[in-house]
């Protein structure tokens, strides 16, 4: 049967309606912390303390369509059936009905409501171990409504038994799989070869513990079904893509980039994953708990995304601004009706979407010529190895070294530089990265004689911070009040910094809330700070500052921060500026004449 998204949407929701079950609607991408999960990666994870035995306000029968998230694949995206974001149609049963009811739903659901066979219809359950016994009674449920005793099989606890990975005190249980044949008219197909998983019901009756499972107190239905797959199934498209999800989104790639989904090839591939990350994208940031990109957490997941969805905008030959028109289909005419914050949040979303593209392009061009050069190196490397020695193996292996300059010069997350090495046949020296980043780390903790003068009463992480922090404020302070300003003195704890400079008079309102958000904007954009050794001649020439010439010799170190901040300076600092979390000014008073001093703090979330 052909069937739209909107169309797949009402029927699920309105079939379990009519079974007396309430719609509780979608909660966020993010999960609540009580599994220790991210993402909400399943539709019940939010459900976590109901199936538990809380009692849910809106009763014991409940349905919803919920956004998931999982990064487990996305490596994956850019074939015809992975996607980063996607939605699950569950019900639950919170100590109702179980087995017999649930089996009954899904069959008239399935066949009734969806229109598929039910003589086609196959469905798994679970075997039996040592912690659970072999589930005949689902078998005699599914006998009872029709399911021929041929097309129902017994499956160990990897196929048909559902628990989160990784935690403890979470429901679980045996599940009830349905498949059904990949090409319908197929004569005697051959299960599982020619079927495809369409849904999964659990019978959640145990909690997982430490050393094994115990029985719950209340027995529990989960259902879970794909909606993008299933969409797909429905469709028979045999491609995930090929639905009205994403039919606007890839005519919008093809226009822009003269090329054709249908031509196949490493053209389709990027295609899916700009389309799958713009989408997934537009869902992170216009959540009601609104993921912004960052370095750290959900934020640097959504960074990874979208600075992979530009780098294939590029493989693709379209720019990447081509992300704006589509993370507005995805807005408009995808999901709006169905998430209506989306459309609340255009605005603010196409804003941090542009925000990004405008980061990364940044360094991107650069840092791919670079990686070639990498390349390029190794391949001369082999060439003169293989002619000394005719039976030397070709070293495969970006350096750690290289690796790690391509992020802290560059802006290369990791990932992005072992997928560019993937796709020439190489890897990447990852412990050499680690060994790299964490010398790095060394190297900035360490002051010369003489220059803890700069300020810094010690040497941990949180004050390192609060140091580059004044060389933000410092370059701020120039621009915002007058180019005159100049560093007069600093002191810097583990609980603020303490900033002095020449200006004659006090700072307004407006003036501190400039300096402020300028300082701010610099961290979002999570500028590299790239450290060099010069000759004091040069770092003038250059353009890089310094506080007091006295100290300097004929070499000196530099930090600079973009072309936003350039310095002399003994260190030590952060590799980029997105560490530094929030940076704000909690006091503006005189110090002595013609000298002003800042008082400010940084937050972490």
């Amino acid at each position: 049967m052909k069937i739209s998204a909107q169309e797949l949407r009402k029927a699920w929701l309105e079939f379990y309606q009519s079974k007396g079950h309430t719609d509780i609607g979608a909660v966020s991408l993010l999960g609540d912390g009580t599994t220790g999960v991210l993402f909400n990666v399943a539709g019940m994870q939010s459900l976590m303390p109901y199936l538990l035995g809380a009692k849910h306000p809106a009763g014991k029968r409940l349905c919803n369509i919920q956004g998931c998230l999982r990064t487990v694949d996305i490596d994956s995206v850019g074939d015809a059936s992975h996607f980063t974001f996607f939605e699950m149609m569950g019900n639950w049963s919170l100590g109702d009905y179980f087995k017999k009811e649930k089996t009954a739903y899904t069959v008239e659901l399935l066949t009734r409501v969806l229109g598929l066979d039910k003589d086609k219809l196959c469905a798994t359950v679970f075997e039996g171990n040592e912690s659970a016994p072999r589930d005949e009674e689902t078998a005699g449920f599914l006998l009872g409504l029709g399911i021929k005793k041929g097309h129902i099989f017994y499956l160990p606890k990897k196929d048909n038994w559902w628990e989160l990975e990784g935690t403890v005190g979470t429901p679980c249980g045996p599940d009830n799989e349905w498949f059904y044949p990949i090409d319908p008219e197929k004569k005697d197909p051959v299960f599982p070869d020619d079927y495809v998983e369409i849904g999964n019901d659990v019978y959640m009756q145990y909690r997982k513990t430490k050393d094994g499972y115990e029985p719950l107190e209340n027995k529990n239905v989960d259902t879970g079904f794909g909606f993008d797959r299933m969409l797909s199934f429905l469709n028979g498209t045999g491609d995930a893509y090929l639905t009205d999800l994403f039919a606007d989104a890839l005519k919008l790639l093809e226009e822009a980039s003269g090329k054709r989904y249908a031509d196949g090839g490493e053209d389709r591939r990027a295609m899916r994953i700009i389309a799958d990350h713009t989408r997934t994208a537009v869902m992170l940031i216009g959540d009601r708990q609104s993921v912004l990109p960052s370095n750290t957490g959900a934020g640097y997941i959504l960074r990874r995304l979208l600075r992979r969805a530009i780098r294939y905008c590029r493989a693709l030959s379209v720019p990447s601004e081509t992300m704006l028109p589509l993370a507005k289909v995805f807005i408009e005419k995808v999901y709006g009706k169905a998430y209506p914050l989306l459309l609340e949040r255009e605005e603010f979303i196409l804003d941090e979407l542009q925000k990004e593209i405008v980061r990364f392009e940044a360094t991107l061009a650069q840092g791919i010529k670079e990686f070639e050069k990498c390349v390029s190196g190794l391949e001369r490397k082999n060439e003169f190895m293989k002619k000394s020695d005719p039976a030397y193996v070709p070293d495969k292996t970006i350096g750690g070294k290289a690796a790690f300059r391509l992020y802290d010069t560059y802006g290369f997350p990791p990932e992005l530089t072992e997928e560019l090495a993937r796709e020439r046949g190489l890897t990447v020296d990852k412990a050499g990265f680690d060994e790299a980043f964490k010398e790095h780390q060394q190297k900035s903790r360490v002051i010369e004689k003489g220059e803890a003068k700069g300020g810094l009463e010690s040497h941990s992480d949180i004050a390192v911070k609060y140091h580059t922090a004044t060389h933000l404020l410092n370059a701020a302070l120039k621009r915002v009040l007058s180019p005159d300003c100049n560093q007069k003195g600093s002191n810097i704890n583990d609980e603020r910094l303490r900033f002095d400079f020449n200006f004659p008079r006090p700072m307004t309102e407006e003036e501190i809330k400039a300096v402020e958000d300028l300082v701010n904007e610099k961290i979002k954009e999570d500028i590299p700070v790239v450290f060099c050794e010069m000759s004091l001649e040069e770092a003038r020439k250059e353009g890089f500052v310094g506080v007091f010439d006295s100290k300097y010799g004929e070499t000196v170190k530099t930090y600079s921060i973009g072309d936003f901040s350039r310095e002399m300076c003994g260190g030590p600092h952060v590799a980029r500026t997105g560490e530094l979390g929030q940076f704000k000014i909690v006091k503006e008073q005189s110090s002595s004449a013609g000298v002003r001093r800042i008082k400010a703090i940084l937050l972490f979330p």
